[in-house]
């Protein structure tokens, strides 16, 4: 179906290119922060077998998963704030004006502890975005290929980003910032998540209408550029939720 965004331009909802890691409970689900895979397990009890394959009725499974750590997620500032905030009240609007832009990291060695560092730093963050504003900013860091979707990253010391790209993106408005990593700021960083704090301005000015989602994969075929964005997110009441950002692109 086609939606008219003005006079000439339009975005097709028949042909969506959805930015999401599928969860599973097998080995190529993608996780991160030490967590083990997910678990997908029939409900046993009194009796009742969750699983037709074992002879029940139907198939009623329990899900255990950790949102930050299994797969595409979109966070709050709840995240990082010892008040319960939810990420399920963070969004009035699911459609956004999106840019998609596409980074190498710098190698970097890390004063503290002398490893070798991938970083987003601020020049390569105002390089891809060329003086552009929009709502909401897709990362995708090169290289990229299908072992995004499969990676265990725990203690893989990830790419991440220097705390100098918030400024560049609160130039640019960007209130949604979406990337392929499993998180903006570096795994092992001593519980400081300068970036987290910058973005959402915790403790001091709270941004309760900004979110970022990590862990999506950005599939080589999305050319860098303009799109509208949808974002799905489940509306689980915690500071994180599975969401799966859909992007459409605009014609004429």
């Amino acid at each position: 179906m086609k939606f008219y965004l003005n006079n000439s331009q339009f975005i097709d909802t028949n042909l969506p290119l959805d930015m999401s890691i599928p969860l599973s409970n097998t080995a190529e689900n993608p996780r991160a922060w030490y967590v083990d895979l997910p678990v997908f397990e029939p409900v046993m009890e009194n009796g009742f077998v969750g699983s037709v394959a074992k002879g029940g009725s139907v198939n009623f499974r329990n899900i255990y998963f950790n949102p930050h750590g299994h797969g595409t997620h979109t966070e709050c500032l709840g995240h990082i704030t010892p008040e319960v905030y939810s990420v399920n009240n963070s969004m009035k609007n699911y459609f956004f004006i999106a840019k998609v832009i596409t980074i190498e990291p710098t190698i970097q060695i890390n004063l503290n502890d002398q490893k070798e560092d991938r970083i987003i730093l601020k020049e390569d963050l105002i390089a891809a975005l060329k003086g552009e504003t929009c709502e909401a900013l897709v990362l995708r860091t090169s290289p990229n290929d299908l072992q995004k979707k499969h990676i265990n990253y725990t203690q893989s010391n990830p790419v991440y980003l220097h705390v100098d790209c918030v400024d560049v993106l609160n130039q640019a408005g960007v209130k949604h910032f979406l990337l392929d990593l499993p998180s903006v700021d570096r795994e092992e960083d001593g519980g400081a998540l300068l970036f987290h704090h910058a973005f959402w301005q915790v403790p001091g000015n709270l941004q309760f209408d900004k979110t970022i989602t990590e862990m999506i994969f950005v599939d080589n075929a999305i050319l860098d550029g303009n799109y509208i964005l949808e974002m799905q997110i489940a509306p689980f009441e915690n500071d994180a939720s599975p969401s799966r950002p859909v992007l459409y692109e605009i014609f004429g």
